[in-house]
């Protein structure tokens, strides 16, 4: 990737707990770190409250305004009835990208029997591939960390650069 054009990143923790002030948001931070180590931007950082309407909204101003390349959403995707993210992302993407998913789940089937309790769901809005993750912070990072080989060529398609196919 042109090193003049950084992987341009957006976190979301949905969270009531950390939106509420009554715990602290670990696994955005740490995510940030980890884009961060691999010479990309994180452009924005937020956290909201575990309600669908307003994942989708922020979902929808981040991927739309053109600034974002990729956008993480930590939390929401287990199997609690608060737990909305994927219903949010799944509402807001145009393509969904089900081996992003698949490769995230595998990795984590690894690790942990509870991977399989996972709801997480990846797809594109324009030109933002959306990936949504585990609310903790080593699920987070681990996850992450799975798809970082591909992320590059990823953003080069979803920007319609020249690529080495």
């Amino acid at each position: 990737m042109n090193p003049a054009t950084p992987i341009r990143f957006a976190i979301l923790t949905a969270s009531d707990r950390s939106a509420r002030g009554e715990r602290l948001d670990e696994s955005g931070p740490a995510l940030a770190e980890l884009v961060k180590l691999q010479g990309w931007t994180v452009v924005h950082q937020e956290i909201l409250p575990d309600d669908e309407t307003a994942i989708k909204e922020w979902l929808i101003q981040w991927s739309d305004g053109d600034r974002i390349d990729v956008l993480l959403v930590s939390g929401g995707t287990g199997f609690a009835p608060r737990d909305v993210t994927p219903e949010a992302t799944l509402a807001v993407v145009h393509r969904r990208t089900p081996g992003l998913d698949e490769a995230m789940r595998r990795a984590s089937m690894e690790k942990t029997p509870h991977a399989m309790l996972s709801r997480s769901v990846s797809g594109i809005r324009g030109k933002t591939l959306i990936v949504t993750l585990p609310g903790s912070p080593r699920g987070a990072t681990e996850n992450l960390q799975v798809l970082i080989p591909a992320l590059e060529h990823a953003v080069r398609l979803l920007r319609e650069e020249q690529t080495a196919h």
